[in-house]
């Protein structure tokens, strides 16, 4: 099966996670989404994010209610020895399912600083990205600029970048934290 890894801290998931999870699982492009819920991403104030375990059930109950995604809430960084590499994410699932292609999900405002994640050549030739935009990031540019630098790879070690196109949701985890600060409803948003 051709899986696709999207990972993140989902603090809270909204409608924005919700198109680009009916994207991936649209025909034929991947057969199962697993989402998986990172401990605490390193850029962010810890004292923000909302428990993992927290993050984790509140996933759990907003993909129940969209039946017809094809979607897996995965706990497997929770578990997994801290810092949380991507890498090391991929390299287990690619472990308990042999049989399996993943391919991670990213935003594109993630490509600028790709090459500087851990072992992200491998990263990006084994199991390779599929891109989002996000607002204020050409991810045409980023990919061509990101590919200039295997150019002379062997085929097997050649970045796998493949970028979907949705409509950009102008909505955001924090924004809505924000707003639920504020004591506005964002029911609308959440997923």
């Amino acid at each position: 099966m051709k899986i696709a890894v999207y990972s993140g801290s989902f603090d809270p998931l909204h409608t924005g996670h919700l198109a680009i999870m009916e994207r991936l699982t649209g025909v034929g492009r991947f057969d199962r989404v697993y989402l998986v819920i990172s401990p605490q991403n390193p850029f962010k104030e810890s004292e923000k994010a909302l428990s993992a375990e927290k993050r984790y059930r509140d996933a759990v109950a907003a993909v129940a209610r969209h039946p017809e995604l094809r979607v897996d809430v995965l706990d497997i960084e929770l578990h997994m020895p801290q810092p949380s590499y991507t890498i090391r994410t991929l390299d287990e699932l690619q472990r308990r399912e042999p049989g399996n292609t993943f391919t991670l999900v990213i935003g594109a405002d993630n490509l600028p600083n790709l090459l500087h994640w851990r072992e992200a050549e491998r990263l990006l030739s084994q199991y390779g990205v599929a891109v989002f935009p996000r607002k204020g990031v050409s991810a045409d540019y980023q990919r061509r600029k990101l590919m200039r630098v295997c150019k002379d790879y062997p085929p097997e070690r050649r970045f796998k970048i493949r970028l979907f196109h949705v409509p950009e949701v102008d909505v955001s985890s924090t924004e809505i934290r924000e707003a639920l600060e504020r004591g506005e409803d964002v029911s609308n948003l959440l997923m």
